[in-house]
Formats: structure tokens, sequence, C-alpha cells
């Protein structure tokens, strides 16, 4: 993927993180991992690894957000993502 791409990911991403983030039963807890890394899809000087790894988090944070339980398909997503999250967080 190309990093213009995954800007234009990560957008769309943070657009359904807003959406969630107005409804009554999600925990907005939920995006602190996120919002901890400090990285949005307008910081193009980014690396690419960087916002790789905030696409991951915050996939997980969204699938957590519709799971669930851990063994639901939101939940087996929201578990994938963490570890891609994870690999993506040690390339940085």
């Amino acid at each position: 993927m190309h990093k213009d791409e995954l800007l234009e990911l990560h957008d769309e991403l943070v657009v359904i993180m807003e959406y969630f983030s107005e409804r009554e039963n999600v925990d907005e807890s939920l995006f602190d991992a996120y919002h901890q890394i400090d990285i949005d899809p307008d910081d193009v000087h980014k690396s690419k690894s960087e916002h790789k790894h905030a696409v991951f988090v915050l996939g997980n944070a969204l699938a957590s957000a519709m799971s669930e339980d851990e063994f639901s398909s939101a939940g087996r997503i929201g578990k994938r993502m963490q570890e891609l999250a994870d690999d993506a967080e040690s390339k940085i």
C-alpha cells in the first residue's frame, strides 16, 4: 500500500472513530491508545510505518467497540489488529 493510500485509510478510520465516540453505549477510553500515539492523518511528515501503526491501533479499538466478546468476529479482528499494531510498532 502506498503512503497516500494509507493516509486516506487512516483518515476514514478517524471518521468512523468519531462516529463511535458520539454513541452513548461506546466507552470512549477504547480510543485512548490511539490518542496516546499522537499521530493524525494530516501528519504527512510522519513515516509510513508510524501511520501503519496508528491504523492498526485504531482498527483494534474500532473492532473492540463493535465486538460482543473476544470470540465474536469483531473480537477476533481486534486481536489480529493488536498483533499487527505490535509488529508495526517494532518497525518504527
